[in-house]
């Protein structure tokens, strides 16, 4: 995965922490639980607030 697969990320993210609420992560939790999602293969300085705004929002709908 890359940082634009935000929903695949998002929905790895909702099974591998099925009791967190997205919506009160901390952008620097997000980023150390995406960049440690097996797969997930990008480089950390390619990520910026927009990217994990995109991904947080996604994990949101996802639980919609």
């Amino acid at each position: 995965m890359k940082w634009s697969d935000t929903f695949d990320i998002a929905i790895a993210l909702s099974e591998q922490h099925p009791d967190v609420d997205p919506k009160t992560i901390r952008f620097t939790d997000l980023l150390a639980w995406v960049s440690s999602l097996e797969g997930f293969s990008d480089s950390i300085e390619k990520c910026n607030e927009k990217i994990l705004e995109a991904i947080q929002m996604a994990w949101i709908d996802e639980l919609s």
